[in-house]
């Protein structure tokens, strides 16, 4: 098991550090649901000790993301299809309200840098780069809460965000809901263009729902493979 590059984290903030990584282990799939956490090899891959290792177990055991066994060692979280539900049902109207306002809110210069984040996307997405699409994704939801000028929205966001991030990667990892995706952020980017914050916000809301949808599909199915194996 190898950390980001290979390379060790500095001393400086290392269970934060740590945390950064961990996480992105575990929303790309190289730490898979219900896998354990095998202490001696992550302190291996990241050349940090015991110590600052469990802090980061614990920040991420905050996130949802990893579930600490009393007397066991902690493991990876497994993806509960309620707590998907739940969790895409509160995401998508916390963006749709955000989609709404930002379609009027939004400034020129907001405007342009989705649209310039768009075209990159659209350039990763024809590349077939899953994981640089995933990123300016990311960018692209969290830039429509900034354009509603709501610090509340934004905050609620950043918390509901960090806990479907694993979920929304493994989502995109089917190519069917890739190319939705796509689309459904070519739509989403035209109804703010056309200030029209109603569209706006039901087009956004349903392309969080189509996420989470998409996301009980792959379990349910992961679940019946299982039972057929």
């Amino acid at each position: 098991m190898e950390g980001a590059g290979g390379e060790k984290l500095p001393r400086t903030g290392l269970h934060e550090r740590a945390a950064r990584q961990l996480r992105n282990m575990i929303v790309t799939g190289k730490l898979p649901p219900g896998a354990p956490i095998v202490e001696a090899e992550l302190c291996e891959a990241l050349g940090i000790s015991r110590t600052p290792l469990r802090e980061a177990v614990k920040m991420l055991a905050a996130q949802g993301l990893v579930e600490l066994r009393p007397n066991r060692s902690a493991r990876i979280a497994q993806m509960d299809a309620v707590h998907i539900t739940e969790l895409f049902e509160a995401l998508s109207n916390v963006e749709r309200i955000a989609a709404e306002y930002a379609a009027l809110r939004l400034t020129s210069a907001e405007l342009a840098a989705l649209r310039e984040m768009q075209a990159t996307m659209e350039r990763h997405y024809e590349a077939g780069d899953l994981a640089a699409y995933f990123a300016v994704n990311q960018a692209i939801h969290s830039a429509i809460l900034a354009g509603a000028h709501n610090a509340t929205l934004v905050e609620m966001h950043r918390w509901l965000f960090a806990r479907a991030e694993r979920a929304r990667f493994f989502a995109l990892g089917a190519h069917a809901r890739w190319v939705e995706s796509i689309q459904e952020h070519r739509d989403i980017l035209a109804a703010l263009e056309a200030r029209e914050a109603d569209t706006a916000g039901r087009r956004l809301a349903a392309h969080v729902m189509h996420t989470g949808t998409g996301v009980l599909a792959l379990l349910t199915a992961g679940e019946r493979a299982g039972a057929a194996a």
